[in-house]
């Protein structure tokens, strides 16, 4: 599985990495984790606010942090 955060590294972004990254952790779930800040790379994936968590290629968030269990859900579906 790979996930990507995409936001330019601002706070609201770092705590997004952070979630996923938990969340990653605590389902036992084989993934990358990578951030994506160019600009021209995220508008890529339709995005125009950020943070946003983009799996395998799926956009599942746009412009907040997502909460913990949400992430849980889409890594285990």
């Amino acid at each position: 599985m790979e996930i990507k955060i995409l936001g330019p590294g601002c706070p609201k972004c770092e705590q997004t990495g952070k979630i996923v990254t938990e969340a990653v952790a605590e389902t036992g779930v084989e993934a990358t984790v990578e951030k994506v800040t160019g600009v021209m790379e995220i508008a890529g994936y339709g995005v125009f606010g950020t943070p946003a968590v983009v799996i395998d290629g799926d956009v599942k968030c746009v412009g907040k942090i997502p909460k913990k269990e949400d992430v849980k859900s889409w890594l285990t579906q």
